[in-house]
């Protein structure tokens, strides 16, 4: 019979799906954007440290003693600029260890450690200045680039030690050896070269000595790379202490070690001169053409070596170790040898063939007759002077001689490849993504005057072998909460966060899985999901939790058809289970690949609703049931209380609450972008998305502008110079120990008893969350790569009242962080005193928001009609006086009519605004007044801004629209708000009925014939009912609250309209339904789920007793309905008026003071302006424009604001860049992303669905392999990358 109804429905194979891969990514965008940037990162690596080496080897050429692009006595200049380029990055090491222990932790190590440290310290940097400053310009230009490549010789030696003390058969004991032993062989042949040449040379000699002894020292400058090796596998406790000494107390030893690299390196060179018979007096006297020559030669090894390691470090943290760092670091030494070599070669084979033959010369000849016999030449060009001075220090060899050639050769390519072989290990080096820059290399300093080698060597050092490399993606795994609130989501908002958890649990399945970076659950906390229902004993599930089941079937088949079968048989969904809970009911759902969705069907008279409920109740159920139960289990079993307290630390570190919106829609990606955020820094208590609003219409499309703003240069902007103020609920990452922390979780439960409670704990809940999680330390950061939608209001009355709850709530959070700023400075790391400067002048602007719209309005109003400037004041004021009288007066909804009506008008006046704008700049016939300047810097500012968001650049089209809205935005919801403050509901989904329902409950007038069968359906469900419900608890069901008893009006099936009934007979087969009716208790709430979810079978469960206790105790200690306390809610009803009274006065009494203030700079403009020359496009002055002194510093405040957004956000940018294409190279993705569209507003028919045809669907959901085997996708390239831990530069990423 099943096969016949397959094959009667085999001509309905047409679907109608939902889309449910990623199509807002620009993927394609991305890997181009990816690929361009590796090549730009690494050619500006190789280009940056070409520039550098090249530019100190000039330096060096310049303070050779025969060479004349400087006379003799400039030379001090020269060695003053070698000792400028070793003591650079000293001072820039300085000023941050500085900044480091001013605003964060800063502690003193042991008199041993700092001692040992300055020791070595002092060791390095006299070797540095001696073999730059005193030996290398004695050399010639070949050894002095491969010379500094001889430095890796104890680094080469202690891994020798490292890994022979780890007792472990390391595959780089070899490379470490071959290493040691060609550098020392690159010295023999050195020696060989200079000492042998002229063995009575004693100068010479002792150059000669100074280069080897110096490029020894500096090889001590990366100890602490192999000391913390060998300290881990030594018994030494002097050794682990010193390391971990070193560790702990960075700031301090490096503001010290600093110090001491800079004075000793002026002590050298200060003692050297004299020594070298040069005088210091002729640095005042330098001629301006060697003054240039000098300086832009030390600028660019300056900058270019700055520059070079932030784009090594950069490189890194993309994953491009291999591509970007290593590759064009080793290339650097012999391009360097290239460019300065060839053109010596050049020049002098272009002299022997000007020469035509008519006499035989050779490189000894040619030193004497052309290098060394030429007169110093005051002009001309510099290049020939600068390639016959590094030829004259070759002239000493000679270059005939195939003895002497071999010699320097063998001695630069020994080093080249020792070099090499002691940072072969950097090939197959394990990073984590984002990896923090103090985990990549051991010392925060590199060395400007050998770039590539401090980089290579300062690389953190590991020993590795086949077991650590396989177990390296073995990361701590993180047990990952996804935490969603719903209430009266629309059908289509609810499939989208489905839909979402679905795309999660096919890309990190929990049955075979192929990652063991993190595991996760999801739950669905339903408010007030269950309704009255007149004949029952029990309430029943209402319209939106039942299409939420509705909802899993579809999904549920959607994901799981991916055969390729064209016809086959109806797939069923497995069996789920359905719980009575203390609190109402749960529905457990398996998902096609093991992982759970645990849905808490929530009844306000047994539980507290709302939302900041459902957050407490999810907080203390995963947090504090399931997550510490199980350790105080074991505790009372007698296990240790300091072990078990570590794992305890260590769970709750490592355990993440995702918190979503009903209506959130998200992709896998931007959930692990969220764990990096986390991972990384051991302080980011909480990490925000980029939220996108989505929706059609005007009020849409003005909130997607705002969004844009908003994230692209507010939450940047505190991202990068402090710290998010609000990570917003629809899509933050939590961390349990920021949530567990005192004063935090415990403070969140806390109820509501003052008027100023609602507004700043429940209005804006995540907002608090955020508020407390800051006062206690934690950071908050916002990722901008890690995308989620949301639905945004599309109706102006749902955006006034979304903006109504929003608006007093982040005022009072701002408020009480700035009233704490003392403490919170204190106590956060992240949180300086000017970031709460830049916070209480945002504050200031957005309470002063209404009358700067007045002036702005007032000012146009002055410019179309030509009347006095204070007259339009007055004329622009009357207005939203008189909406704010209205407000006090009238009822809400009356305001926000009124609102509309003047949003209207008011957009017309912006239009005429920004004309007005336009003409005033054609009038003057000028854009450089004050008004003017600021004008088109800001749309620069913006235009640029969404250039540098290449994916969301249409956004701007909307910012006409948010232009027009301006009014509206900050000024009449600014009144309506505030007026407002003291209505403490939601506000919006208070009343919307849940779209594209599956059944659709219609109201119908009942016949006769169904008065009769609805009066024996309910009379036998009742008594089967009254025996379901008599299994509850007595204390559950005593603990129903009065507050939302109002039973609502029972709606009866549809029926036809068109019967005609001409008696109250029962059909047989309606007897046969109310048969079936009596035998099961359908209208309980479990059966009467079982019975709508026909094609995903519900078995009924129980909870243990330990669970069912706990909720007991939940409920009464936090979550205890509340009761209806008609004088208390009088109470507070009279509070909340009074203190929106207090507030409105204050707030309205300033924005009139600013009014007043400006009102009366206007009136006496004479005496009290600021004059600014007005100059025209023919750069002409043509007057003056007066601006009133208050308007200016408000405007250069404002600007000044934004300026620093526009530079915090273009910083976030660069980051936000290196994170996704470190993301991109370390994290498998689906390759085939399917494009299935669905139709908005309607249901799939699960049943017609599962018999339909899924190829399209089965070739792009469930390609396991394709989405998360990295083993087989990125093998060749995972020894240069990897996961996740951390980033400095600086914590800011």
């Amino acid at each position: 019979m099943e096969e016949d109804n397959d094959i009667a429905k085999a001509w309905d194979t047409c679907r109608e799906v939902p889309v449910i891969e990623d199509e807002q990514t620009p993927w394609k965008m991305i890997k181009l954007l990816k690929i361009i940037s590796l090549f730009l990162v690494a050619v500006i690596v190789f280009g940056l440290a070409l520039c550098s080496k090249a530019s100190f080897l000039v330096l060096i050429t310049l303070a050779n003693e025969g060479t004349k692009t400087l006379t003799a006595e400039h030379k001090p200049v020269a060695l003053l600029c070698i000792g400028c380029s070793l003591i650079s990055s000293s001072v820039l090491l300085f000023l941050k260890s500085i900044w480091k222990a001013c605003y964060k932790t800063s502690k003193v190590p042991a008199t041993k450690t700092m001692a040992l440290v300055l020791f070595f310290e002092f060791l390095v940097s006299v070797g540095a200045a001696i073999l730059t400053i005193v030996a290398m310009p004695h050399l010639d230009i070949v050894t002095n680039v491969t010379i500094l490549n001889g430095v890796a010789v104890l680094s080469s030696l202690l891994q020798m030690i490292a890994q022979c003390t780890a007792k472990e058969r390391n595959r780089f004991l070899l490379p470490s050896i071959t290493a040691f032993l060609l550098i020392l062989l690159g010295y023999v042949l050195f020696l060989v070269l200079y000492i042998m040449k002229n063995p009575s040379d004693i100068k010479m000699a002792v150059w000669v000595g100074l280069a080897v002894g110096g490029s020894f020292l500096v090889s001590f400058n990366w100890w602490e790379n192999y000391f913390r090796l060998i300290s881990e596998n030594s018994s030494s406790v002097f050794l682990k202490d010193l390391c971990k000494d070193v560790r702990k107390c960075q700031n301090l030893l490096h503001i010290l070690s600093s110090l001491l690299r800079i004075v000793v390196t002026a002590c050298v060179l200060g003692a050297y001169v004299p020594l070298a018979k040069m005088d210091w007096s002729v640095v005042t006297s330098i001629p301006s053409r060697e003054t240039r020559i000098v300086a832009i030669t030390v600028g660019v090894q300056l900058i270019s070596s700055a520059l070079c390691h932030w784009f090594a470090v950069a490189a890194c943290k993309m994953h491009a170790l291999r591509r970007c760092f290593i590759m064009p670091l080793y290339l650097a030494s012999l391009a360097v040898m290239a460019l300065l070599v060839i053109p010596v070669i050049v020049y002098y084979q272009d002299y022997r063939i000007s020469l035509n033959g008519t006499s035989s010369i050779n490189f000894t000849s040619y030193c004497d007759v052309v290098v060394d016999g030429r007169n110093q030449s005051l002009n001309g060009s510099v290049f020939p002077e600068l390639v016959l001075d590094v030829t004259h220090t070759l002239c000493f060899l000679d270059m005939s001689s195939i003895t002497d050639i071999g010699l320097l050769t063998g001695s630069a390519v020994t080093w080249w490849i020792g070099l090499v072989l002691a940072t072969l290990h950097l090939w197959y080096l394990n990073v984590f993504r984002i990896q923090r820059t103090q985990d990549l290399f051991i010392r925060r300093l590199y060395e400007g005057a050998f770039i590539e080698q401090s980089l290579l060597l300062n690389t953190r050092f590991n020993i590795q072998n086949k077991n650590r490399m396989k177990n390296f993606r073995d990361l701590e795994a993180v047990m990952l909460y996804l935490c969603a609130t719903m209430w009266h989501e629309t059908y289509d908002e609810m499939m989208n966060i489905i839909i979402s958890i679905f795309r999660l649990d096919r890309y990190r399945p929990k049955t075979e899985p192929t990652f063991n970076d993190f595991t996760f659950e999801a739950h669905i906390y339903f408010d007030d999901a269950f309704e009255d229902a007149g004949g029952s004993q029990e309430r029943h599930l209402n319209e939106y939790a039942k299409n939420l089941v509705q909802v899993f079937r579809e999904v549920y088949g959607i994901f799981t058809n991916v055969d390729q079968e064209f016809f086959r048989r109806q797939h069923h969904v497995p069996e789920q289970k359905i719980i009575r809970t203390p609190y109402g009911g749960r529905l457990v759902i398996t998902m096609p690949h093991g992982n759970l969705i645990n849905v808490h069907f929530k009844d306000k008279d047994l539980i507290r609703h709302k939302k900041r409920w459902s957050q407490v109740m999810y907080l203390y159920y995963l947090l504090g049931w399931k997550l510490m139960s199980k350790y105080y289990a074991r505790w009372q079993k007698g296990e240790g209380e300091i072990e078990l307290g570590a794992e305890v630390q260590k769970e709750k570190h490592n355990t993440y609450i995702l918190a979503l919106d009903g209506d959130t829609d998200f992709q896998p990606a931007a959930v692990l972008l969220l764990i990096d955020r986390l991972r990384m820094y051991p302080r980011v208590g909480a990490a925000c998305g980029r939220i996108h609003p989505t929706g059609s219409g005007p009020a849409v499309w003005f909130q997607k502008f705002e969004y844009s703003i908003s994230h692209w240069l507010q939450k940047t902007a505190e991202h990068v110079i402090g710290c998010v103020l609000c990570s917003p609920g629809c899509f933050s990452l939590f961390r349990a120990e920021a949530l567990m922390d005192d004063n935090v979780m415990r403070r969140y439960s806390t109820k509501s008893t003052e008027a100023s409670h609602f507004i700043q704990y429940d209005q804006g809940e995540d907002r608090w969350l955020c508020t407390l999680l800051l006062k206690q330390g934690w950071r908050v950061e916002y990722n901008a790569a890690s995308d989620a939608y949301t639905n945004a209001p599309e109706d102006f009355k749902e955006l006034y009242n979304q903006r109504r709850r929003w608006g007093p709530s982040t005022l009072a959070n701002v408020v009480d962080l700035l009233g704490a700023t003392a403490t919170v400075s204190k106590k956060n790391l992240s949180i300086s005193k000017p970031f709460m400067f830049y916070q209480l002048f945002n504050l200031v602007s957005a309470i002063l928001a209404p009358a700067t719209i007045c002036l702005m309005v007032a000012g146009s109003l002055a410019f179309i009609f030509e009347i006095h400037s204070g007259g339009a004041l007055v004329i622009a004021v009357i207005p939203p006086i008189i909406y704010l009288i209205l407000c006090f007066k009238l009822k809400s909804d009356t305001q926000i009519s009124v609102a509309a009506v003047l949003s209207v008008i008011y957009a017309f006046l912006m239009l005429v605004v920004t004309m007005s704008i336009i003409g005033a700049m054609v009038k003057d016939n000028t854009i450089l007044t004050p008004s003017s300047i600021f004008i088109l810097t800001m749309a620069g500012i913006y235009v640029i801004t969404a250039i540098m968001h290449p994916a969301e650049f249409p956004l701007v089209f909307y910012g006409l629209l948010y232009i027009l809205c301006i009014p509206s935005a900050y000024l009449l919801l600014t009144i309506y708000s505030m007026v407002n403050m003291n209505n403490v509901s939601w506000g919006t989904r208070e009343t919307k009925p849940a779209a594209g329902a599956a059944t659709t409950a219609v109201t119908t007038t009942q016949t006769k014939t169904q008065k009769a069968k609805s009066t024996l359906q309910q009379f036998f469900s009742s008594i089967k009912c009254c025996k379901k419900s008599n299994q509850m608890p007595q204390q559950q069901q005593l603990s129903v609250s009065q507050e939302s008893m109002n039973p609502e009006p029972v709606q009866a099936e549809p029926q036809p309209q068109n019967t005609i009934v001409e008696d109250v007979r029962i059909p047989e087969e309606e007897q046969k339904q109310m048969s079936a009716a009596v035998n099961s208790p359908s209208q309980c709430w479990v059966t009467q789920l079982q019975e709508l979810s026909t094609d995903m079978p519900l078995q009924e469960d129980s909870l243990n007793e330990e669970e069912k206790q706990f909720w007991m105790d939940l409920q009464e200690k936090y979550l205890k309905p509340l009761p209806v306390d008609k004088e208390k809610q009088k109470q507070i009803t009279s509070d909340l008026k009074e203190l929106r009274n207090k507030i409105n006065f204050a707030f309205f009494i300033l924005n009139a003071l600013w009014l007043v203030a400006t009102f009366t700079l206007q009136v006496f403009e004479a005496a009290f302006t600021i004059k600014f020359p007005k100059v025209g496009l023919d750069l002409i002055k043509n007057g003056d424009v007066t601006v009133d002194p208050i308007g200016f510093m408000f405007i250069f405040g404002f600007a000044t604001s934004v300026i620093i957004q526009f530079l915090a956000m273009f910083s976030h940018r660069v980051y936000t860049l290196i994170h996704y294409v470190a993301f991109m190279d370390t994290e498998a993705k689906q390759q085939n992303r399917g494009k299935q569209k669905y139709l908005e507003g309607k249901k799939v028919n699960l049943v017609t669905e599962t018999n339909s045809n899924t190829d399209s669907i089965a070739e792009s959901t469930l390609n396991v392999d394709s989405i998360s085997s990295a083993d087989s996708t990125s093998s060749a390239n995972y020894q240069e990358d990897s996961e996740v831990e951390d980033s400095d530069f600086d914590s800011r990423v």
